[in-house]
């Protein structure tokens, strides 16, 4: 590695003061122009309906330098972080630090997953949570399948989640069938309604395609708030059938399981049970997935995302790539939907507007598409982290905003970006020369 001259290494430095100085000005100029209605002048209607304002330039001028000082900092992070000749800042202890984690940290997690209701066994408002949590994941994990894998820019999600969720409470409503009888039925109505989306949307990519499927999302809405005799419109589907354990109630009556199994009975019981079944659901959805991406049909996925067109020219059908890739993430949306319906026991639209798209496809991005981890990191992160900021509700949209941009300065990819091939030649193979036009292989 070479050292530069003192002259020289005294004029870099200085180049890179004035560059990190002009770029933080930069921003501070953008963020004076944004912020600048945003937050320096207050509308509001006054009492006799003439609108009034006023300004807030103290405000406007602690986020301006907040943001210049901001970007000093990312800049003198990234500098830090970055390659410096052929060698990165990092010291190896660190980088050898990272990789063991990465190494141990997924099956950490799931041990504490499980051991989540023991240790909080006393705090309902911990395990809904963590409840909460594990639906978001199981809905990331389903997305990542068309977005991660197959590489489909997908903004009706919600429509698959709100398709399983009105199937379990219309049938256990009106037929009073079992949740386990409803469940997979309510997945296969939601896969259904997968293949219905994918045929329209076979020769579309990239932004046409979220357009088609974000209207796809809002039809379905609609539907549902206009079809008040099937789904009771606006006023949604109420006294929706909590789940049983294969028949035997989680209540307080005599046939209840604390009856059976002759111990006092407490609310909790259910609460750790729905738990436990959203855990399952969550597993069987990772499984699956990573079982696919190890099958014919998991590597066409991969070959679709990285190049459609030489995808096709390797034989490769890909209307049944695209089709079984939104059959198979609206089933598991359409599984998460029923955990919904039967938790709350009570579901309306208001609960499957496009801002549920939105949050699932931020997950899935933020953790890295194609990786299984990177989404449950993603879930717990967002779900968590904006349960932290409750006590902040002006404020948690700005740093859930700044997180996004700092995610995609230092990790593009995500958290755990991941997109390399399932399978792979672990070794370079030479080809025959009688093969090659040059004549060596």
């Amino acid at each position: 590695m070479t050292t530069l001259p003192p002259e020289a290494a005294a004029a870099s430095r200085t180049a890179g003061i004035s560059f990190i100085l002009k770029k933080a000005f930069l921003s501070a100029l953008v963020a004076l122009v944004l912020f600048s209605l945003m937050v320096g002048i207050r509308t509001e209607a006054g009492p006799d309906g003439q609108l009034t304002y006023w300004t807030r330039f103290g405000e406007l001028a602690s986020l301006v330098g907040l943001v210049f000082g901001g970007s000093i900092v990312i800049e003198l992070l990234r500098q830090w972080i970055g390659p410096v000749g052929t060698e990165k800042l990092v010291p190896a202890p660190v980088q050898q630090g990272l990789s063991f984690l990465g190494r141990y940290l997924a099956p950490v997690l799931l041990i504490f997953t499980i051991l989540v209701p023991v240790i909080f066994y006393d705090q309902r408002y911990i395990l809904d949570l963590a409840i909460l949590v594990l639906t978001y994941v199981m809905l990331g994990w389903g997305l990542n399948v068309v977005v991660g894998l197959a590489g489909l820019l997908d903004l009706g999600y919600v429509a698959f989640y709100a398709v399983g969720a009105y199937s379990y409470a219309l049938l256990a409503t009106n037929f009073g069938w079992s949740f386990w009888i409803c469940l997979p039925l309510a997945g296969i109505l939601a896969a259904f309604w997968g293949v219905l989306l994918g045929f329209p949307v076979l020769r579309l990519r990239g932004d046409y395609l979220a357009i088609v499927t974000l209207a796809f999302g809002e039809i379905i809405r609609l539907v549902i708030i206009n079809w008040q005799s099937l789904t009771g419109g606006p006023n949604g589907v109420s006294g929706i059938p909590r789940p049983t354990l294969f028949g035997i109630p989680l209540d307080n009556s005599d046939d209840g399981l604390a009856a059976l199994l002759h111990i006092e009975y407490s609310p909790t019981h259910r609460i750790v049970f729905l738990f436990y079944l959203i855990l399952a659901l969550a597993l069987l959805t990772n499984w699956v997935t990573i079982r696919l991406r190890r099958l014919p049909i998991g590597r066409a996925w991969e070959a679709l995302r990285e190049d459609e067109v030489a995808c096709r020219a390797l034989g490769i059908n890909t209307t049944t790539t695209k089709l079984t890739a939104f059959a198979t993430g609206a089933m598991f949306g359409g599984f998460a939907g029923a955990f919904f319906a039967t938790r709350q026991g009570f579901i309306s639209p208001e609960s499957f507007t496009f801002q549920e798209s939105a949050l699932v496809l931020a997950i899935v991005v933020l953790g890295g598409m194609g990786s299984q981890l990177g989404v449950a990191l993603a879930a717990l992160a967002m779900i968590g982290g904006f349960e932290l900021f409750r006590g902040f509700e002006n404020y948690r949209m700005l740093v859930f905003g700044m997180a996004m941009v700092l995610i995609m300065i230092w990790r593009p990819r995500g958290l755990i970006g991941h997109r390399a091939p399932t399978v792979y030649l672990k070794k370079a193979q030479a080809i025959s020369s009688d093969l090659v036009k040059e004549g060596h292989g």
